[in-house]
This record gives structure tokens, sequence and C-alpha cells, in this order.
């Protein structure tokens, strides 16, 4: 049995950043992943070119049961703590909308600054390794494991959650909190797509492909960003956003005309266009498919000078205040990351270790912490990991 004294399971972002931070300060550290590779949610991340913070990050853009939870993290090690890293290792990073950072080059960069770290700190990696099962015993952490057994002092869990399965996702996090007696927040996919029912799919069905921006609304959170219609439902930027914050049942609402009282346009189209059709008018404010959609949903169409203001306003209604009621997700398998997780009442917000279970940690996706789309859950990773390896 090898003996060390800190074991991090899982070589995802926080795993690799807790792992360095460990390194760092002495401790003899071994990574497992059960994976070939290590990182490859970083390498898939951006578009291939990792969206690795966002300049805006602040605890708002944080869900959690516990909303003051990430405060501590994020302030010890923010965006600019890891933007400055960035910029040592001599990576160019650009922004673009909204204070979302990404790589010039690729997601391996970031990958491969980690890794570097790693080496560095004398840090062990080892892939293609299953985790078998896991005990305490005289305070000490025993893991039977798929390339033999290993104990350590500190244990560090940062293998995420179920979200994208394919690329070997689990509920690991879940089952071993639960084996120690912590509780789990019922995890639900998030920053996923929407889905419908088959009598509002068929009816949107044409739009399939059409991205226009939008405001859209659960209660009264709203994301403004764009938004794309789909074969499935709806997606896009704004969808992903409201995704994390609808639960079944409930309705969303979308403004397609963010920027102004759609009852006003038209009312003031008809004063000056008044031959104008209105399917015409609308083309030339949202996209032609969805203009002509929008008129059907209305039983509106016509000259403006032939419609009232009881028309208008009905159609105003759809522009500005148009609900829906989604059927579903997509689920785990499109999800971005997983909302839920290890309640974060059970944890320490300074060093992330289980209150009742000396030398037992948890970072990362798998906590009930879970961030915006735009670099957002990133920053929680190297925060997180970073304040546990502080500790361990």
């Amino acid at each position: 049995m090898q003996h060390l004294d800190v074991m991090v399971l899982g070589a995802g972002a926080a795993g690799l950043m807790a792992a360095v931070e460990a390194g760092k300060r002495g401790r003899s550290v071994l990574v497992l992943e059960k994976s070939a590779k290590p990182a490859e949610k970083i390498r898939i991340s951006g578009g291939g070119r990792c969206n690795f913070t966002n300049l805006h990050c602040t605890p708002a853009n944080f869900l959690s049961q516990n909303p003051r939870f990430c405060v501590s993290a994020l302030k010890r090690y923010s965006q600019r703590d890891f933007i400055a890293r960035v910029e040592a290792a001599g990576i160019a990073w650009h922004e673009k909308t909204l204070g979302q950072l990404f790589c010039d080059g690729s997601s391996q960069q970031i990958i491969d600054l980690l890794l570097a770290d790693c080496a560095a700190a004398g840090v062990v990696l080892q892939t293609e390794t299953v985790v078998a099962g896991v005990e305490q015993r005289d305070g000490r952490f025993c893991l039977a494991t798929s390339r033999g057994d290993f104990d350590c002092a500190s244990l560090v869990v940062a293998t995420g959650g179920p979200s994208i399965p394919k690329m070997g996702a689990s509920g690991f996090a879940y089952d071993l909190a639960r084996q120690f007696g912590l509780a789990v927040v019922p995890p639900r996919p998030a920053l996923v797509p929407l889905t419908f029912d088959p009598t509002i799919l068929e009816k949107l069905r044409p739009l399939s492909g059409v991205a226009t921006e939008a405001v859209v609304s659960c209660g009264s959170t709203s994301f403004r960003e764009a938004l794309l219609f789909t074969h499935r439902g709806l997606s896009g930027p704004s969808i992903l956003q409201i995704s994390s914050y609808w639960s079944p049942g409930r309705e969303i609402a979308v403004n397609l005309l963010p920027d102004g009282d759609a009852f006003d346009l038209l009312r003031a189209a008809r004063s000056d266009r008044a031959k104008q059709e209105l399917h015409t008018l609308l083309s030339e404010l949202l996209p032609r498919r969805l203009a002509l959609l929008l008129c059907v949903e209305a039983d509106l169409d016509g000259r403006l000078a032939d419609l009232s203001d009881k028309k208008l306003r009905a159609m105003a209604r759809l522009l500005n205040d148009w609900h829906l009621k989604p059927s579903g997700t997509e689920g785990l398998r499109t999800a971005e990351v997983t909302a839920g997780g290890v309640d974060t009442d059970a944890i320490s917000s300074k060093t992330f270790e289980a209150k009742r279970v000396p030398g037992l940690y948890f970072i990362g996706e798998c906590l009930d912490v879970t961030g915006h789309l735009g670099g957002f859950n990133f920053q929680w990773a190297w925060s997180s990991g970073h304040a546990a390896g502080q500790a361990v």
C-alpha cells in the first residue's frame, strides 16, 4: 500500500488546482483520474478555446441553497488571480461578450499550464484508475483502486457532477458524501436546452435554426442573450442561463424586443406606414420565419391601418411577453453542469473540509454551487481548488 499526504480524486480544473497548491506546500500528492486523459472538460470548453474565467465574476453569479458559501473562496482567489497566472505562463487571451475570457490559442494551453504546475510541485498524476472503495481507518483514508491500494491523510473529492456522461461523468462524489453521512441537494441538469411537448414543438418546428437576441425570464430572474430555436425546443445562451432557475411546471417569458415597448412601436408604425403589412414590419425587427409565426400565433396580419389598438396590443404582448411552458430539459446528456450536489452546510467555506469528517474535502462542481454560463464555473473550480489546496 502506498502512503501519501494528499490524494485528489478527479483530474479536472478543481482537482488539478488543489493538487498544485498542496504540492507547492510540500505535501506528497497523488491525483487519480478514471479517464485516459486529464481535464477533458477543459479541452472541449469554449469551442476548444476554454472560457477560463469572467471579468465580472461575483457571488451573485452562483446558485446554491447557501448563497453565501462561495463568497470566501472567490474573494481569496479571484478571476484577477487566475488571469495573472495565465499571463505569467505567456498564454494570450481575449475578451468576448459580457466579460468572457478565452485563450487566443486552444484549451490545451490551460491544461498544459496546470500539468506543468503539477510537475513543478511534485504532484503525481495517474490516469485510467477506478476507485472501487473508500474507508476511513485510524484517521486516514484507505482507497482500493483498479491499480492498487493507497492511503492518505487528506482526501480531496473533485469528480464533478453527472453532466455529460459520455465523458465519464458520474455521481461518484454524491455516493461518497452519503457514505460519510453528508447530505446531498438533489442534483439536476443546469445550463441545458429546454424541451416542449409535441403540440408546442410542432408549432415551433418551422423555426429550427432561427436565432435572435431576447430577454428570457423565469420568475424574477432574467437574462439577455441570444436565443436559438432547435428541433427539440429552445437553446442558446439566454435559455441555458434561465434553465438553471427553471423547474417543471413553470413558464418562461420571452421578450423579443427588449429595447422598447412593442405597442408604442406598432402604433407609431401604423401612423407612419399605414399601408404596410404587419408581417412585413415584423420582418424588419425579427428573423422573417419568426415574424410569420408570431402573426399565425396571434391570428393577426394585414395592413397596419386596419389593425385596432386592441389587436396591436395582442401582438405587442407576444413580442414583449411571450409565455411558453417547457415540458423538460435535454437532461444530463447535454447539460454543461449539474446544479445541486453535496450540501454546503456540511462543508467549511474556508477550507472545503467536511465539518464532521476531518481530512475529507469536496470542491468544484460536485458541491451545491453552480455558476452562470460564461466562465463562472471554471472560476469556481480555481477558487475552491485553491482554497482546499491551501488547507490539506
